[in-house]
């Protein structure tokens, strides 16, 4: 074993020995029994991904969080392929953080960007291959043959003769070995597991409730902290009157903290109560008369003059001038919450030479330098333990780490270990929305039907502004994850203008499930739709004919047609919608079918068709897809955030509301077969849903969406 893997197995076997000592009868995602009594199987670890037990259990430690896409499953696929491991035999865990485990694209541990498999897809396979490699040279050496005669096969190496050792009897002898720098990779023709549908190595301790998330983090004399945050953006606390809450059972200290007040107490319940009761004075700052109706306001204002040019092709408005027909359109977006099912949270065990922490989080490399900072510690002093995350959504990726650095500052006055809890009102009026925006388009058709000219104007709050990704607004001029989706317009218009107003607003924003794409994505494909309805041409092959060098789009667009039947008659009332888009390296297309009875839309059907490349489990990107249309459908139908005298107006569910299980339309999933290079899977799911539900509604009704969430008395 050469000095790295060393250096990497006796990191594991520290961490691991730690977690063990976490003594608190605590399960860690994907293993079958404590964490001490997992290190005693530990015999051979080739590289950071894979430790081979002489128990034959095989462990992949996955280095991205799994917050229900699947990522405990569909990258221990791509190493066990290779590995031509026993699937049954198959295990993981998450990886502590460390630079060997950072994102090989994106610098950092974080999961994000619908990118986990498509930058594991080679890294895991290779870990797998060379762990094979060794133990194939293991079983050649105890046989005293070439290696070249030998072969593998479902956890064990076989000689010509067929006899047989199995990866636990060869570990120990494979461990001795120097592991190759690379082995050779499958012929894709040769996978046995990839691209197959295995079943989800998390689905058991979800079901049994072994499966341990941030908030059933609890080890013992650990208290529980509730925080009286400002109820304004921006405000800062004057004072605060704690008489009524102190002497409440079970309080143990009442403290100020930068984000607010922090109720610590025995329990969550004797700590909200406490919360509760307390007298804040709180100087509410300029953002006291925030006004979300104002905004919006503005924005349409903003769009009157040219934003900064992103795209341009042609002379748009030359063209626009002298066009046959004409028409314009203002799509207006609110900011949306990510309504995780399992509100934020964040354990921490702080002490002078150390700090522990446990939560569930998407960027576990900023979030350790960001608690360190704020525990006077170096970075290689805090441990982040990453549990199951209850959903994600891109909320537990913040760029400020807020949920992590609030708790170390309160643990920083506890004495003991302090758990933060977050309740459902608290964590949708903490801020870090999906951002309000408005696209202004003006498009133009010729004498035969065919657009000549198409101008998107957006106004909307930067994502990366004021964060550590500032850098890609100067490196563009712009913030791409504003107009990612329009900036790439696919469509063979020949006179073309994509321009942005970045607006200053001071609601903390950041990304939302599919991003800029989420906004996007139905401005583009609702504007499409208009200019087919103005050239009276059918709304799907007007698509197609615009998309001649896209054959992907195309492919997707095509498949979705031909299984929602899209020629075929529907019952009287209904009405059917499409829409294709391109993001995080794939193409999505869906058609809905809704009808809409005294201004209730019903959404009965969803067709989505995905083209992701090179795929690892098709039940998996079916789970993605449905929830990307419900993800999708519930903003479109129901979702948003509006502001009044700078108070956020919704707190919970009743007034933020989820499509529920019997408002579910059907949907049906179908991948197109690639040999492309792979793609996301865990957002291009949602961009297509809401332009197809507001398309279907004007095949319904004759009536344009131009606002989200819809709402037939707003239709024109």
């Amino acid at each position: 074993m050469n000095a790295l893997a060393m250096e990497r197995r006796q990191f594991l076997r520290f961490s691991l020995a730690a977690a063990g000592g976490l003594v608190i009868g605590l399960y860690f995602p994907g293993k079958s029994g404590p964490a001490h009594a997992q290190e005693q199987a530990v015999d051979f670890m080739p590289n950071a991904f894979v430790r081979i037990g002489a128990d034959e259990r095989i462990t992949v430690i996955v280095n991205h969080s799994e917050m229900g896409q699947g990522v405990y499953t569909s990258l221990p696929m791509l190493l066990a392929e290779e590995l031509d491991a026993d699937w049954n035999r198959i295990g993981f865990e998450p990886a502590p953080v460390d630079p060997v485990y950072y994102h090989p694209v994106f610098g950092m541990q974080m999961t994000g960007g619908s990118s986990s498999v498509w930058s594991g897809f080679e890294q895991f396979r290779m870990a797998g291959a060379v762990a094979r490699a060794m133990l194939v040279a293991a079983a050649a050496q105890h046989w005293s043959v070439d290696p070249a005669t030998l072969r593998t096969e479902s956890g064990a190496v076989l000689d010509p003769n067929n006899r047989k050792l199995s990866y636990g009897r060869l570990a120990e002898a494979a461990a001795k070995l120097t592991p190759p720098a690379e082995a050779a990779l499958k012929d894709p023709k040769d996978f046995k597991l990839i691209g197959k549908p295995m079943k989800r190595l998390d689905t058991a301790e979800k079901v049994n409730g072994q499966a341990v998330f941030g908030i059933d983090v609890k080890p013992p004399r650990m208290l529980t902290a509730v925080l009286a945050r400002a109820p304004i953006f921006g405000a800062t606390m004057k004072s605060f009157d704690d008489s009524r809450a102190a002497g409440m059972p079970g309080v143990r200290k009442i403290v100020a903290v930068p984000s607010g007040v922090a109720v610590i107490a025995d329990s969550f319940w004797q700590a909200k109560t406490a919360r509760d009761a307390l007298r804040i004075d709180w100087d509410e700052g300029p953002m006291r008369s925030f006004n979300t109706d104002r905004i919006m306001q503005q924005f349409r204002e903003h769009a009157t003059t040219p934003g900064k040019s992103v795209r341009r092709e042609g002379d748009p408005d030359a063209a626009f001038a002298k066009a046959s027909q004409k028409i314009e359109a203002v799509y207006e977006f609110p900011y949306l919450s990510h309504a995780m099912m399992e509100p934020l949270n964040c354990a921490v065990d702080l002490r002078a030479d150390s700090c522990e922490i446990w939560t569930g989080t998407q960027f576990q490399s900023l979030d350790r330098a960001n608690a360190a900072k704020v525990a006077g510690l170096p970075d290689e002093k805090v441990r982040i333990h990453t549990t199951f995350l209850g959903g994600g959504f891109g909320r537990r990726a913040n760029p400020n780490s807020d949920f992590v650095v609030e708790a170390v500052h309160v643990a920083k006055t506890a004495e003991l270990p302090v758990r933060v809890l977050w309740t459902r009102e608290d964590d949708m009026q903490g801020g870090w929305y999906r951002p309000m925006f408005l696209h202004a388009i003006a498009g133009s058709l010729d004498a035969n039907g065919e657009p000549v000219s198409w101008r998107s104007r957006l106004v909307g709050q930067s994502i990366f502004a004021g964060t550590p990704f500032e850098s890609m607004i100067e490196k563009n001029g712009y913030d791409p994850s504003a107009v990612e989706g329009v900036e790439d317009l696919p469509y063979a218009i020949p006179n073309l203008a994509i321009e942005y107003h970045q607006a200053e607003v001071h609601v903390p924003v950041q990304w939302w499930r599919s991003v800029g794409h989420t906004h996007t994505g139905f401005a583009v494909e609702c504007f499409i739709d208009e200019l087919a309805a103005l050239s009276g041409k059918d709304p799907y092959r007007f698509r197609h004919t615009l998309l001649p060098e896209h054959p992907r789009h195309r492919r997707v667009l095509e498949l979705a047609a031909e299984k929602a039947g899209w020629d075929k008659p529907l019952p009287k009332g209904r009405g059917r919608g499409i829409a294709v888009h391109l993001s995080f390296k794939s193409f999505n297309a869906q058609v809905a079918e809704v009808s809409v009875t005294k201004g209730e839309v019903r959404v009965h059907r969803i067709v989505s068709v995905v083209d992701c490349g090179r795929y690892v489990n098709p039940d998996i990107i079916d789970a993605q897809l449905q929830g990307g249309a419900i993800f999708g459908a519930s903003a479109a139908l129901f979702q948003e955030l509006t502001f009044e005298n700078g108070r956020l107006q919704q707190t919970n569910f009743h007034t933020y509301p989820l499509l529920r299980m019997h408002e579910c339309p059907n949907i049906e999933t179908y991948i197109v077969e690639s040999n492309e290079e792979s793609g996301g899977i865990g957002e291009p799911g949602v961009p297509c849903t809401a332009p197809a539900i507001a398309n279907a509604i004007f095949a319904a009704t004759g009536k344009r969406i131009r606002k989200l969430p819809i709402r037939m008395t707003e239709a024109i």
